[in-house]
């Protein structure tokens, strides 16, 4: 089964979700988004993929988020920003044949293992 993790290292729930993978006899194909950020049309794949909201992707608590003023932007603003404060993602976000869903508490993953 092919997996996909968009993944911060630093980031409990993201472990947790990885951890989960593995023992399910998964090695995942990790992307670590902070150090390569997702474009916006890469983004809106995966809330496509997803078929939830953008807003539902978007780490509101995070300072960047008020300081650029993106309570009230449209989805394509939020994807751009998104794009270049990719630590506005929220995560993990994996993917597997069954579908994409943001793993938040990480044992979500099973549901599309």
């Amino acid at each position: 089964m092919r997996v996909t993790i968009y993944h911060n290292p630093q980031c409990s729930n993201s472990r947790k979700a990885l951890e989960i993978i593995r023992a399910h006899g998964t090695e995942p194909h990790i992307v670590e988004y902070l150090k390569t950020p997702l474009d916006p049309h890469e983004l809106r794949a995966l809330v496509d993929k997803m078929k939830v909201p953008v807003r539902d992707i978007v780490r509101t608590n995070e300072p960047v988020y008020a300081e650029m003023k993106l309570g009230s932007v449209d989805d394509d603003t939020l994807l751009a920003a998104i794009a270049v404060h990719p630590i506005l993602l929220n995560r993990p976000i994996v993917v597997t044949p069954k579908g994409a869903k943001l793993c938040r508490p990480g044992e979500l993953v099973a549901e599309i293992l």
